[in-house]
């Protein structure tokens, strides 16, 4: 499943138009445990149910279209499911060529090496940490930025992370817009 529950809602916030996108698996027979049969209903890693607003790569999209970012999201399964897609990847090594933004967080980091990223810093869940680290410049900061990619850890650093984005695409007033009415706890070092 193509969407972060948390990052989705901040981006629009900031006014940010988004598009969640199902990303089906690659094998042929595969059975996905995680849609129902009726509706194109998806299940998060934790049991969440989100209908996502379109089906990938049946939906038309590329970076030359209306879209300024992508955001690979997380979740064991579906992390997996969504690094494997041949489609996927195609559409990362799009997105950074035409130096758009890519967002990856949690075990989506994993698609930053099956789309054969050059070595460069990012981060990512520990649980994907051990086949990151011997291709990439692994840091455990929360919110790692390499150009126009930016990763980041996991649930715990979605905010940071979406709020990075948001500096990225719309300036860091923008960012302090959107996260002054969020009421972080004193201190919050974003």
């Amino acid at each position: 499943m193509a969407i972060s529950t948390i990052t989705y809602d901040t981006l629009v916030r900031a006014g940010i138009s988004c598009v969640s996108a199902y990303v089906t698996s690659s094998l042929p027979a595969a059975r996905d445990s995680n849609v129902s049969p009726k509706m194109l209903v998806c299940k998060g890693s934790r049991g969440i149910r989100i209908l996502p607003d379109a089906s990938f790569p049946q939906t038309k999209c590329s970076s030359g279209e209306k879209y300024d970012i992508l955001v690979i999201p997380g979740g064991a399964q579906g992390a997996a499911t969504i690094s494997k897609s041949e489609a996927v990847q195609d559409l990362v090594r799009e997105f950074i060529k035409e130096d758009k933004i890519v967002g990856m967080i949690c075990a989506g980091s994993l698609t930053a090496l099956t789309s054969k990223l050059p070595h460069q810093p990012l981060t990512s869940h520990p649980s994907v940490k051990s086949e990151l680290e011997k291709h990439f410049a692994y840091s455990e900061d929360a919110v790692v930025v390499s150009g126009k990619l930016v990763t980041s850890r996991g649930p715990g650093t979605t905010f940071p992370f979406a709020l990075t984005l948001i500096s990225m695409l719309l300036g860091p007033e923008k960012r302090k817009e959107v996260a002054g009415p969020m009421c972080f706890p004193e201190g919050t070092p974003w």
